[in-house]
């Protein structure tokens, strides 16, 4: 009977990895997390102009000023505009393509990697 009663759970190391692969995966999702909630803020952005009417966006530079009004009120300020979205203006449709990439370091020579890639067709009228 004596030995039923020692199997009761994990043991102390037992919990210090499970508490060691908790930590790992905690440190990957706060380092990555701020790009993801800045991706999704510059995607709202730029979608934005189809449904707000009032944004007054005729021309491609007036586009690129919006988007970039919207990275200062949204705190992004570690992304150059001009090297992570290409807008074309064809037949009165705005082409978006939203393309970059962000690394963060994790341990030593490994990094994390998220790669964002999207394209946008954004009609004004």
């Amino acid at each position: 009977m004596t030995f039923a009663r020692s199997q009761k759970g994990l043991s102390l190391l037992g919990w210090l990895v499970v508490l060691a692969v908790v930590a790992f995966f905690a440190s990957m999702t706060f380092k990555m997390l701020p790009h993801y909630l800045d991706f999704m803020s510059l995607e709202k952005s730029i979608v934005s102009v189809e449904k707000d009417r009032a944004s007054e966006v005729r021309t491609v530079r007036d586009f690129y000023n919006h988007i970039s009004k919207s990275m200062q009120v949204n705190s992004i300020r570690d992304l150059v505009l001009e090297d992570a979205v290409t807008i074309t203006l064809e037949n009165g449709v705005f082409l978006v393509h939203l393309n970059y990439e962000r690394r963060e370091p994790l341990i030593e020579n490994l990094d994390l990697v998220a790669r964002f890639d999207k394209e946008f067709r954004v009609r004004t009228q």
